[in-house]
Order: C-alpha cells, then sequence, then structure tokens
C-alpha cells in the first residue's frame, strides 16, 4: 500500500471500457478494492449510494450528453457525501471545473487530474492515497493555467512564496516541498506564513488556511 492505512473500496466511473479496465486494474495492483465500474453519471450515484465507497474516480464527460454530466454528478455526491474522496478526471485543463469541485465544503479529499497523467502508475497511486487522506490533488497543468490567469494577490508573492503555492496546490506537504526545493522545513513554514499574510487569510481560520490558499488560485 502508498499512503494509506487500510486498502481502499473505490467507485469507479468512465465511459470507456478500456480506461474504466486500466484504472481498476491500477487500484487492485495497489492493493484497493473496485466494488463498481459504470459507463454513466446516473449509474454512478447509483453506485456510490449503493456501496458507500471510500473514493470515486470520475470522468468529467460522459453519456447522455458527453459535457460535464460526470463532474455535475462528482459536485453532487461530494455536498451530500463531504467525507467521500473524489477524483475527477479530465482530458483537457479546466480549471473552472476544478474550482466547481473543490469549492465545496467538504473535509473530503478531492484531485483533478488529466487522463494522461495516470500514465504514470506510481503519481496515479500517490493521488489516490492523498485523496483519500484527505488531501488535495490538482495536476500541474491546472495549475499553471491558475497561476498564468491569477491576478492579485498573487502578485504580492515573490517567486520562491509562488513556487511554494503551486507546490502546496498539487498537494504536497512541507516536508515534500522542502526536499523537492532542497531548503529545510523551516524554510517553507516561513514561506507558507508569509503566503497566508499576503493572501490576507484570517488566522482564525488556522485549519483551513492552506486550503483557502490554494483556492485562491481559482477564485477570479
Amino acid at each position: 500500500m502508498t499512503g494509506t492505512a487500510k486498502a481502499l473500496t473505490v467507485v469507479v466511473a468512465d465511459d470507456s471500457v478500456l480506461l474504466r479496465e486500466g484504472v481498476s486494474g491500477v487500484l487492485a495492483r495497489f492493493g484497493h478494492r473496485v466494488v463498481a465500474a459504470v459507463g454513466d453519471a446516473g449509474a454512478l450515484e447509483e453506485a456510490v449510494r449503493e456501496h458507500d465507497p471510500d473514493l470515486v474516480v470520475t470522468d468529467v464527460r460522459m453519456p447522455p450528453g458527453y459535457a460535464d454530466e460526470g463532474l455535475l454528478a462528482a459536485v453532487g455526491i461530494r455536498r451530500e457525501r463531504p467525507g467521500l474522496g473524489i477524483i475527477v478526471l479530465s482530458q483537457y485543463v479546466q480549471p473552472t471545473y476544478a474550482a466547481e469541485l473543490l469549492a465545496i465544503d467538504a473535509h473530503g479529499g478531492a484531485g483533478y487530474l488529466l487522463k494522461e497523467r495516470i500514465g504514470d502508475v506510481e503519481e496515479f497511486a500517490e493521488a489516490v492515497a492523498r485523496v483519500a487522506s484527505g488531501g488535495t490533488v490538482l495536476d500541474r497543468e491546472v495549475v499553471q493555467v491558475m497561476m498564468a490567469a491569477r491576478s492579485s494577490p498573487l502578485n504580492r508573492l515573490a517567486p520562491r512564496e509562488r513556487e511554494v503555492l503551486a507546490l502546496m496546490a498539487r498537494g504536497e506537504s512541507n516536508t515534500a516541498i522542502a526536499r523537492l526545493l532542497v531548503v529545510s522545513d523551516a524554510t517553507v513554514r516561513k514561506h507558507v506564513g508569509s503566503i497566508f499574510t499576503k493572501l490576507d487569510l484570517d488566522p482564525r481560520t488556522e485549519g483551513h488556511r492552506r486550503v483557502l490558499a490554494v483556492l485562491a488560485y481559482l477564485d477570479r
């Protein structure tokens, strides 16, 4: 197992049988159990009600309209079951979809990944573990688009603080950020504190400031 203390029960939803089987196979390889693999949003909602899983992995676009049915189902599920981890897979970078998912006040983890990224089995397994443990995972291309489009107050951040915030938005812990940037944990904590201050995040929301900092990318 990677990053979680127990095997997860998972519902997988995608209109592509090949992708459903591929995702299910990867999850099984890491000790998780796929309790349902379905092909449309209605079946996803039914499977969640029936199996009460630990995690949902769903495509954005599914029948009947192939628009955003999967995303809308995920948003509805997240509102009804705020403790359930949800990973949304997308063919394209759509920051607004990530914003809609993460804007919901829920303590369960959430992720938004490009489908091409799940080809990296280890990276996908780590994302599953992080979301299952209540973390947030955003595809790095989504983060880059958010950063490029973002205006004030991100303009207040120094270049290194932007790097740190980008890694936070990817769901990295302070220790992981320190390792990636080759700095000390204390230095990362200092940068994180500065980010919170520059983004005007109320210290009274101490337990949520990290999530609010990530959401600051989406609020534009």
